[in-house]
């Protein structure tokens, strides 16, 4: 599938900003100027533009020029993207190995998650993902029985579970649910991060399912401090954002 025209607009723009065509502190030109370039319409600039804006590599003040940020490497949640794909997107060279495959029974959570039966079997995958070089996240997924096979099947530098499956299997992430919060690196994390132990991690869960609704796997990514900023936009229109007390905190 080709990419839409907005999408080629934002990679074009990402790569002039990469390259320091457009240094931070600098001004994006003005979306009717970009729409002239491009021959494309100030709807779909804007599209480009938001993307961008979504990815921190540009100002979210709308109305104006944008202003060329320095570069974070934020993950937005505007779109379902794999961390290979966001990673590269940021211009980052990205690399993954598979450290642990197991076939064990769910856990009551993983069950829940999964719309499984408790006990039923899944497949457990360890991997320690890098950015440029360096290990950033510690990932720990369990997949439903039914994509489990095809996972089994890649090898162990895989970079992309997420878009292997896709191309082999024709398993496609639709949509998902993310629980971002804070933990204490534990023994394995601190070994494999090269942290000390109980230092503070950054940690996503989510959920992942097919278009159908049927999910696909159950992650727990662990974050380097300091490697990765996630990035949320919303308006009192549509706030994707909700709040839940931690373990532990009264009401």
């Amino acid at each position: 599938m080709g990419r839409s025209r907005y999408e080629e607009i934002a990679e074009s723009l990402r790569q002039a900003i990469r390259s320091g065509v457009h240094p931070p502190g600098s001004r994006l030109p003005s979306e009717s100027d970009l729409a002239a370039r491009w021959e494309a319409s100030r709807g779909t600039v804007r599209q480009a533009v938001a993307l961008l804006a979504s990815e921190g590599l540009i100002g979210s003040r709308q109305g104006a020029r944008r202003v060329v940020l320095r570069q974070e490497r934020r993950q937005s949640f505007e779109q379902l993207n794999s961390f290979a794909q966001w990673a590269r997107a940021m211009g980052c060279e990205v690399s993954s190995r598979i450290l642990t495959r197991t076939t064990r029974p769910a856990t009551d959570e993983e069950a829940a998650r999964l719309d499984a039966e408790p006990g039923s079997e899944v497949l457990y995958v360890l991997r320690l993902r890098h950015l440029d070089g360096e290990p950033v996240m510690v990932e720990r997924t369990v997949y439903a029985d039914w994509v489990a096979p095809v996972v089994r099947a890649l090898p162990e530098d895989c970079v992309s579970i997420m878009d292997s499956i896709a191309e082999r299997a024709d398993i496609v992430a639709h949509h998902g649910e993310h629980l971002i919060d804070a933990v204490a690196a534990g023994s394995e994390d601190a070994r494999l991060l090269r942290v000390r132990r109980a230092s503070p991690l950054l940690r996503q869960r989510h959920l992942t399912y097919t278009a159908a609704g049927r999910a696909i796997e159950w992650t727990d990514d662990r974050y380097r401090a300091g490697s990765v900023v996630f990035n949320v936009m919303n308006s009192a229109a549509a706030a994707p954002l909700e709040r839940r007390a931690g373990p532990g905190v009264a009401g």
